[in-house]
């Protein structure tokens, strides 16, 4: 499996400072600041790319449990919402909440949410934010 990078460059202090996050596939590259981190200012930050790979990696992990269980999704959409919060020594990420909706042709609502729980536990993504409360509500959409 091939490994994936990112870089990001920083210039200056906390506040005042501005910055640049790149992928190394070249697929995204953008500036991040105090004000797109902690207020609503212009650029990105990384609990926001954070979010964007929780998403994409639950999606594909629900999609191949429903696949390998005999249900092939026409499309899944899920949205991550990362809260950054003050805790004691400064600040961290303190709850994701996954939000999925997806159009699964015969599935029953048990299974449905059996496999959404197993994508929640199973991706590699969530794996790797073990730490970190991971919330879901996947919503079955009917034809």
């Amino acid at each position: 499996m091939p490994a994936r990078t990112a870089e990001a460059l920083w210039e200056g202090d906390l506040v005042s400072g501005k910055g640049r996050m790149k992928l190394g596939s070249g697929a995204f590259e953008g500036q991040y600041s105090f004000g797109s981190r902690f207020e609503e200012g212009t650029g990105t930050n990384p609990e926001e790319l954070i979010g964007a790979a929780h998403a994409g990696c639950f999606s594909m992990a629900f999609g191949h449990g429903l696949a390998q269980a005999g249900f092939t999704p026409r499309r899944i959409q899920t949205h991550a919402k990362v809260h950054l919060g003050k805790v004691e020594g400064g600040f961290a990420i303190t709850r994701i909440d996954l939000e999925s909706e997806a159009d699964v042709p015969g599935i029953d609502e048990a299974t449905f949410q059996e496999q959404a729980e197993g994508a929640k536990k199973g991706c590699p993504v969530s794996k790797a934010l073990a730490g970190v409360e991971i919330r879901l509500q996947a919503r079955l959409l009917k034809a």
